[in-house]
């Protein structure tokens, strides 16, 4: 669902601020994770939808914001601005849930994109990732995994997220739609992985990164989680990218 989803959206349009995808098929169990990855690739507000069980003729939809953009609020305003379009709703800022008539789709589209274009601030589409900074090398360790994955994590206390240049030593792709990468950082070679990226890294290179234990045939390691990546020489303020 995630993969056809992300080939449904392609490129989006850069004029518009929202993305609505919808298949036959999908099921509503999982669609809130198919919206949240869209949100992350293309930085703007997302609803997923599938048919809902049980309701002939209804869609359930999963939605995921971006900072400065207040999902469940965009929600009242298009139920008020268009009564009966949608059918139920609820949430918050970050995320929220929906339901309508499955002939509403396309009207439901505009209206979510009208009324996010005339309430949101232009400056929340240009995207900034703040991050905590580089690592001392002693801090690249297992022990360091450990100490976060203890740690609750969630919004308004997102999990540490680190920045630093590296040199790529080698990269491949991994299944036809993951990055697999042999880096080296702080004077050391280390693995890493950029998910759902095809492109190719420059040689040098200003990543941030989260830290993962990679467990294979029984050894531990230390890897990367690559979530953002430019050019060093287009590296802007260290801590944001």
């Amino acid at each position: 669902m995630r993969e056809e989803a992300i080939a449904d959206a392609g490129t989006p349009d850069p004029g518009r601020r929202s993305l609505v995808v919808c298949r036959d098929g999908w099921h509503e169990g999982v669609i809130g994770l198919v919206a949240s990855r869209l949100k992350e690739l293309h930085h703007r507000p997302t609803i997923a939808f599938a048919a809902a069980a049980g309701e002939a003729g209804m869609l359930r939809g999963s939605g995921r914001s971006i900072p400065g953009v207040h999902l469940r609020d965009t929600l009242d305003l298009v139920s008020k601005r268009h009564p009966g379009l949608i059918a139920r709703f609820g949430g918050h800022a970050m995320a929220a849930g929906l339901s309508l008539p499955l002939g509403a789709l396309d009207a439901f589209t505009e209206a979510f994109e009208h009324a996010i274009a005339e309430s949101a601030d232009p400056a929340c589409f240009e995207r900034s990732l703040l991050t905590d900074g580089a690592l001392a090398p002693e801090e690249l360790a297992l022990e360091l995994v450990e100490s976060i994955e203890r740690g609750v994590w969630g919004q308004g206390f997102p999990e540490p997220l680190f920045s630093d240049v590296v040199e790529v030593v080698g990269q491949r792709l991994v299944k036809e739609r993951h990055l697999k990468l042999e880096l080296r950082l702080q004077g050391r070679r280390i693995g890493a992985i950029a998910f759902g990226r095809t492109e190719p890294l420059p040689p040098r290179t200003r990543i941030a990164f989260r830290l993962q234990r990679n467990e294979f045939r029984g050894l531990a390691e230390l890897q990367l989680v690559v979530e953002a990546a430019e050019s060093a020489q287009d590296a802007q303020q260290p801590g944001s990218l």
